[in-house]
């Protein structure tokens, strides 16, 4: 199947990233008045990947991640407010406030996490691949993992389990060249990571994830087939981040002109470039959008900030399951 993106349709996904893009802003700058602690990472740069491929889902097809997963969580239909007030540990947050950043979660949206531990959302996803074998259900399990959880060995055996028993997960590996501040040529020996499905005999491909249309229309007959032979699939999107690891990360191991180049390269500059150049839309149409879209963040932001804190009693909740 090839597919191919409209005009239409790249507008919709420029709308989004660009909330993902300006949502992201406003947590790191709410995060540095204070407002909410501990670890948070941003995904600002990385936007083309999840709204290229979450594009192609269903509201039955399961999503997992790792721990930069704001956006990731939103695209599955977990309101903006929810995980703003995750962040800062309200109880309407999508964990009721004790998950914070790194552990977003919605059972209704099939949104499994949000995993703070490098890794561990393979084994989990396999897991709700085979559920949905058993219970002979047409839809996919989603893994996003970082290019540094392609050296765990957790996420070896949860390839292998998928690839014996024919499961239909799509791993992603959203390479954004480094793990923590250790860039991937450092600690891996393969030019390209898609060629670790090698040892399971799955098939495999790379894509440029900095473009939206390139994923998209890279993804689509890779769903399809999946949802017809229930077979995994590892999936690598070369990509980049902006910003450092976590907010705390000043990036200082990354040089000036490789941040420049990933710049050039940016997501939405790109989706704006083609949009104009449709005679579609013009500058100041996609303006207004940019004004529309920091309006309904800072409406997310104002819902989660008036939201109560959990109460007491709530801390010895969802602890234990009998």
């Amino acid at each position: 199947m090839s597919v191919k993106i409209s005009e239409e349709k790249l507008f919709s996904f420029y709308e989004e990233m660009l909330f993902y893009r300006r949502f992201e802003e406003r947590v790191l700058r709410a995060y540095t008045q204070r407002m909410f602690a501990g670890f948070c990472h941003v995904h600002i740069g990385q936007e083309a990947v999840c709204v290229g491929i979450q594009g192609l889902l269903e509201a039955h097809d399961y999503v997992l991640s790792g721990y930069r997963s704001h956006t990731q969580a939103i695209a599955k239909g977990l309101s903006a407010a929810s995980v703003f007030g995750e962040l800062l540990g309200k109880a309407t947050g999508c964990s009721k406030g004790k998950g914070g950043s790194m552990h977003m979660f919605s059972e209704e949206h099939r949104f499994l996490g949000g995993n703070g531990i490098v890794g561990a959302q393979a084994p989990l996803a396999v897991g709700a691949a085979f559920s949905l074998k058993y219970k002979k259900q047409k839809n996919i399990s989603v893994c996003y993992l970082g290019d540094a959880a392609m050296n765990q060995g957790a996420v070896f055996e949860a390839m292998n389990m998928a690839a014996v028993w024919c499961l239909p997960v799509l791993f992603v590996i959203e390479n954004n060249q480094y793990g923590m501040g250790t860039h991937i040529k450092r600690v891996t020996s393969v030019d390209s990571l898609a060629k670790r499905a090698l040892a399971f005999d799955m098939e495999h491909s790379s894509v440029d994830g900095m473009s939206v249309v390139s994923v998209y229309e890279h993804c689509a007959p890779i769903v399809e087939k999946m949802k017809k032979t229930g077979a995994p699939y590892l999936l690598e999107v070369n990509t980049y981040r902006y910003k450092g690891h976590s907010v705390s990360d000043p990036g200082l191991y990354r040089s000036k002109e490789e941040l420049e180049s990933y710049q050039a390269r940016d997501p939405l500059i790109q989706a704006e470039t083609i949009l104009l150049q449709s005679k579609k839309f013009t500058k100041n149409q996609l303006e207004e959008l940019n004004q529309k879209v920091k309006e309904k963040v800072k409406k997310a932001e104002e819902e989660a900030l008036s939201a109560p804190f959990p109460e007491k009693e709530e801390a010895f909740k969802d602890v234990f399951v009998s």
